[in-house]
């Protein structure tokens, strides 16, 4: 006869069609119970339409038929609050000053860098109103879920994925809210999202310092910030703003990046610095903070996000990123 270890690693397993991940990282498996006449098991239904139950249901069925013997087999489903089912263990948020340096880019960026080390990752696109993070990742199905839970969309590599475009019929329609219905919804994405188990999510802030900046770094456990900037001395002087926001709200910065730094011309083998010279390391050494490296200017890396291939992307940077968001 199975343990219920045995249950649990084979049930943990199983995929939930709905969600595009399995039960183990949504973190639905509830109870198991063996007996020597039957094996109860108790699944969350959070984010679950009533056809993905009967599917997830055939699922087990057939997961668990090799190890039936006499046994019974008993699938309930169950509500279960969404804070007892979303473990998110670090929060990483990625903001800049203004609009316009590539901050959704390094957003994107981070989150493959961490998925690629095997780190579960989700994005929360706070950008409410300019959310490009779909785009990228080449993500054009719509959110689902049912009334206990908003289901994540998940990219080819396996990232979660919450986004004002991923709930718009056509994703080039726009969205004109005002501040307070801007700053309800990115609440829902943290509140109302089955999420399940991530090592780490990346949120991707609007620019600026104002209401939806304002309501992540107090509602959301934060755990370092990103700052993103490019090689300008206007960008730079906002850039200390943003930092200044995040000391101001006790909020640890991991580093700052600067980004479109230069254009390499591999038949000249030269870089250009299209917007001046970069001044990274030295601005991050008068605001006391970690400076983790430059972005270049790569129309590999643009035809990429155009094509939805973020995941394919190769830099050097990825791997600063990746170390300088683990050693927060």
């Amino acid at each position: 006869m199975s343990t219920e270890a045995e249950i649990r690693e084979i049930l943990g397993k199983v995929k939930v069609a709905a969600a595009g991940t399995i039960l183990a990282e949504l973190n639905l498996l509830r109870e198991v119970t063996v007996q020597p006449d039957k094996i109860a098991v108790k699944v969350a239904s959070a984010g679950l339409s009533e056809d993905s139950r009967q599917i997830l249901r055939q699922e087990i069925e057939l997961a668990l038929k090799p190890v039936l013997k006499k046994q019974t087999l008993e699938i309930e489903y169950i509500t279960v609050p969404l804070k007892d089912l979303n473990r998110v263990k670090k929060v990483v948020a990625v903001m800049s000053g203004k609009g316009g340096v590539g901050k959704s880019l390094i957003t994107g960026l981070c989150a493959v860098a961490l998925n690629r080390q095997g780190y579960r990752v989700g994005i929360l696109d706070a950008d409410i109103t300019g959310s490009s993070i779909p785009k990228m990742f080449g993500a054009n199905q719509k959110i689902i879920g049912n009334e206990e839970a908003i289901l994540p969309v998940q990219s080819r590599g396996g990232i979660s994925l919450v986004s004002t475009s991923l709930l718009l019929t056509n994703q080039d329609d726009a969205v004109i809210w005002r501040g307070p219905l801007i700053s309800k919804m990115i609440n829902q994405f943290w509140d109302d999202v089955l999420w399940g188990e991530l090592d780490y999510m990346v949120v991707d802030l609007p620019p600026g310092t104002s209401d939806a900046a304002l309501t992540v770094l107090q509602a959301l456990p934060i755990s370092g910030i990103l700052v993103v900037f490019t090689p300008q001395g206007l960008v730079e002087m906002v850039a200390r703003k943003a930092v200044s926001m995040a000391k101001k709200m006790e909020k640890p910065i991991i580093g700052l990046v600067e980004n479109m730094a230069y254009l390499k011309v591999p038949e000249l083998d030269k870089k250009i610095e299209v917007f001046g010279a970069g001044h990274g390391e030295e601005l991050a050494k008068s605001i006391g903070v970690p400076f983790i490296g430059q972005m270049p200017l790569d129309p590999a890396l643009a035809a990429l996000c155009d094509n939805g291939d973020i995941e394919k992307y190769q830099h050097p940077l990825l791997d600063e990123l990746e170390k300088a968001i683990s050693r927060s």
